[in-house]
């Protein structure tokens, strides 16, 4: 039996967001590996995946008490190439929706979620050792596990709560508590906070562990994270910062169906000229310019309001850069992206929407990546950047500043900048395009962050660690 379960609202290539998706769908395949067995239990979504997959029903169940009602099948997926165990949580009402996110009923979605799992889990004969629950839509287990009446046989496991994000909490009405599984009235404080019933707090305080995606983004948050701070502070002594890794399986220059050309014989120049050129070709770019990329969703936590100034002025200033902006998110952003593309059109391209495919090509085509972010609890978009030999340029905050060390300090490989402003990204594009003329620093910087470790195999030792403990 399985001596770790996930719980997750994302899990790639199942269903991905963000990247909570990434780090699900790599850290029990490296468990796997590391002797540990472990799985992922997850809802089960309207998606392309679930379309192309069978499944087979292992469970049925029903959530309920005088309130509600809710019918559930728990169903395995037909698939070995995960590396891993997948099991999907089956409410057709509930779950079964073309999107992970975004509907008025998610609080109720995720909630009834969680008590399938736990449901599912009190039938069998030979628990789990943990039960590893991923951000706020999994922020209620802990509690249910330890104190709600039907879950009583499940009281003995250990949990951990990993915060990918802590900006994200979804509180919610004290109305809200008819529809937990029945518990003892002595411990409803354990879910309030700010006068609201509260997952993000409700997981800090019941589960066993905590950890955040980074040990820079968990001293942030014990600084100032608002009203949490107190929380964050207060349960320090069970708390951890573990770097996530990537997948290198995935993330391989040697081996990705995605690149037009593959790394061979360690020629990373050659490698770069020739993915570089592809795109250059397909988009009307001077491919004998540095490019820079930006990869990601465009909202104001990841910095998405300064990347067009920033790009617009620099470009006003010197064609002596290329700009390719793949994202989606804020409307008023996705305008600038293509406002600035028509003003600019032999320098700056613009892809409104998500595309995995193009994102790995311009890892691999890009000299450098732009990550301007005001909150980063990890970044895996710097990792995979380092992977493919493509530098990037990073505000230095939560795990941003614990993975990426300037260029200019010994044994640098990045270039890093504190203000979240357009002078500051600008005055670092002036940096990169010198870095970039010097032939000779440029590819020392670029051997240095090809030959670094970020790999899974490296941070899932520091969660067996804490698994352990």
């Amino acid at each position: 039996m399985y001596q770790i379960i996930h719980l997750s609202a994302e899990c790639y290539p199942v269903a991905k967001v963000g990247g909570l998706g990434d780090v699900v769908g790599a850290l029990p395949k490296y468990l796997n590996q590391a002797g540990f067995s472990s799985c992922v239990v997850m809802p089960r979504y309207n998606l392309k995946w679930n379309s192309n997959h069978s499944s087979q029903s292992v469970y049925n169940g029903v959530c309920e008490n005088e309130h509600y009602s809710i019918p559930f099948h728990i169903v395995k997926a037909q698939q070995e190439e995960l590396g891993f165990d997948l099991f999907m949580v089956d409410i057709p009402d509930l779950l079964f929706r073309d999107s992970v996110y975004g509907y008025d009923d998610d609080p109720l979605r995720f909630l009834f979620y969680q008590q399938a799992v736990l449901q599912w889990l009190s039938s069998w004969d030979q628990k789990p050792a943990v039960v590893h629950a991923h951000d706020h839509h999994c922020g209620y287990t802990a509690f249910m596990l330890k104190n709600c009446y039907v879950f009583n046989g499940l009281n003995q496991i250990k949990t951990i709560f990993t915060i990918h994000n802590g900006l994200y909490t979804a509180p919610i009405p004290h109305s809200y508590a008819k529809y937990f599984p029945h518990f003892p009235k002595e411990v409803s404080g354990l879910l309030e906070w700010d006068n609201c019933l509260d997952p993000l707090a409700t997981a800090i305080k019941c589960s066993d562990k905590v950890s955040t995606v980074s040990a820079g983004y968990l001293l942030e948050l014990q600084a100032d994270a608002g009203s949490y701070t107190w929380l964050y502070r207060e349960y320090a002594y069970k708390s951890y910062g573990i770097l996530n890794g990537i997948d290198t399986q995935v993330w391989d220059p040697k081996t990705d169906v995605s690149l037009p050309a593959k790394l061979e014989d360690n020629k990373w120049t050659r490698f770069k000229q020739e993915n570089k050129a592809a795109i250059c070709l397909a988009n009307g770019l001077n491919p004998q310019l540095p490019l820079c990329v930006f990869i990601g969703r465009l909202a104001t936590e990841k910095g998405g309001d300064l990347i067009v100034p920033a790009v617009g002025e620099f470009v006003h200033q010197t064609k002596a850069m290329n700009f390719y902006l793949l994202g989606s998110g804020a409307t008023h952003v996705e305008n600038q992206f293509r406002h600035i593309s028509s003003v600019f059109p032999q320098h700056v391209v613009n892809y409104i929407g998500y595309n995995e495919t193009l994102a790995h090509q311009l890892y691999a085509a890009a000299d450098f990546l732009l990550m301007p972010s005001l909150v980063e609890p990890c970044g895996l978009n710097q990792l995979y950047a380092l992977r493919y030999g493509t530098v990037p340029i990073v505000r230095s905050v939560g795990g941003l500043k614990d993975s990426v060390k300037d260029y200019g300090d010994f044994e640098g490989y990045g270039i890093r900048f504190n203000r979240a402003d357009s002078e500051d990204i600008i005055y670092s594009f002036y940096r990169a395009l010198d870095l970039y003329q010097n032939k000779t620093a440029f590819y020392r910087v670029r051997d240095i962050a090809v030959n670094l470790d970020f790999s899974w195999e490296k941070a899932v030792n520091q969660y067996i660690w804490v698994y352990q403990n």
